[in-house]
């Protein structure tokens, strides 16, 4: 079975099966997707779990000690989605932070599956009860094409840059440092862009593409002179031990009638990477709180910068949010009386993100225009289904986007 057929699978099986457990694995690779109330919930990969369990929580800045609630999980699902459920229960967690986990994860598992020809698929049902707090973590078939669509075209960079022959698992290792020069370290600190503390055989390509925060495919490929000068060697590296599983009951999430509290209190406004910026933006935005807050919600600096001076120019505020997953904390923050969301965006399927904004209680009324230059009825009928307010061709006239906005501003 190939990555396009398996999703495909996946599609069919959300849709009907109860939650399972589905098992890949050939020769090179060996994952497990954990299927619970018909969304993907999770993906555990055998050879590296806790590398990659780690450095998806240090990509979002948490600090939580999770090994200490290790103990206390039970065998019958991945402990990773066990800690997923304890870490929002504990407010160690956001629910946004937790998808955005779960995301990276299955992003590099679709990464390596997409390398493969050909795995074998086996099924086998979860045997124990799935609380439906899950869902609101776990991603749905949409979530998972999306994710496909970035994957496959990393996949087509990775080969069309011949790096087909490599692993991102691997551990790139200078060779002894008696055999390189000093003008060989610094090349490849400072024209190549790695350090070499990350080429002492410790790291993966996974761990150095987080670490210097470039991509999977600009890393390997700087990688590359080091390769032909024969300065450097790739190794395999063991993982770090898995935690120990007691056979104990895990206690669920359950959705009644605090579920809105909860939620609302467990978003964590303290994501340290973007506090300065917010606190410089709140200052300015109390100097005109009469004023109503557009949020545009796009990747495009240019799109940003001409709804900016349009909206201003009008007497709005603007929040400009080219990342929308990490910029859920100033959505929450500053509560924009109207939305602006681009449908095709980075890291985020635009209907995902408004079905997310619609599910969270503080954004239930918001207005949310949906941008896109797909303009079709069909369109139309899938931000209508995840609850767009209104839809609007991009780029937007001004009148038309002004109208609009008056419109449901008022």
């Amino acid at each position: 079975m190939r990555l396009i057929n398996l999703l495909e699978d996946l599609s069919n099986r959300v849709k009907y099966d109860e939650n399972c457990e589905i098992h890949l694995h050939n020769h090179h690779v060996d994952w497990k997707l954990y299927i619970v109330n018909n969304r993907l919930l999770y993906a555990a990969d055998r050879a590296y779990p806790i590398r990659r369990w780690d450095r998806a929580l240090n990509q979002q800045g948490c600090t939580w000690n999770w090994s200490l609630q290790a103990a206390q999980l039970a065998r019958s699902i991945a402990w990773e989605c066990q800690l997923l459920e304890q870490g929002i229960r504990q407010k160690q967690l956001s629910f946004i932070r937790a998808k955005l986990i779960i995301r990276t994860i299955v992003q590099e598992c679709f990464f390596e599956l997409a390398s493969c020809s050909d795995f074998d698929q086996t099924i086998q049902t979860i045997p124990i009860k799935i609380d439906s707090s899950y869902q609101i973590i776990a991603l749905s078939a949409l979530e998972l094409q999306a994710i496909l669509r970035q994957v496959l075209t990393q996949q087509h960079r990775w080969q069309d840059a011949g790096l087909s022959h490599l692993s991102p698992n691997l551990s790139p290792t200078l060779k002894s440092t008696a055999n390189l020069s000093a003008s060989s370290l610094s090349a490849t600190r400072n024209s190549e862009g790695i350090p070499p503390l990350y080429l002492n055989g410790q790291f993966m390509i996974w761990d150095i593409a987080h670490k210097v925060e470039q991509s999977l495919i600009t890393v390997t490929d700087r990688l590359l002179p080091l390769i032909e000068q024969n300065l450097l060697q790739f190794k395999e590296i063991v993982d770090s031990p898995v935690p120990l599983i007691e056979n104990s009951r895990v206690t669920p999430i359950h959705i009644d009638s605090d579920f809105k509290a909860l939620l609302q209190q467990s978003i964590d406004f303290g994501e340290t990477s973007a506090k300065v910026d917010r606190h410089a933006q709140s200052d300015a935005f109390s100097l005109t709180r009469e004023l109503p807050i557009i949020a545009c919600i796009d990747d495009s600096p240019v799109l940003s910068h001409t709804l900016n001076k349009v909206l201003t120019e009008a007497g709005y505020r603007t929040l400009s949010i080219q990342e929308p997953m990490r910029g859920f904390t100033q959505l929450i923050e500053h509560k924009p009386d109207l939305i602006l969301l681009d449908l095709m965006l980075p890291n985020a399927d635009g209907y995902s993100i408004c079905r997310f904004l619609r599910n969270t209680p503080v954004f239930q009324k918001t207005p949310i225009i949906i941008l896109t230059a797909q303009n079709t009825a069909i369109d139309r009928a899938c931000a209508k289904a995840a609850g767009a307010t209104a839809f609007l061709s991009k780029p937007p006239q001004p009148e038309e986007l002004l109208h609009l906005i008056k419109e449901y501003l008022h």
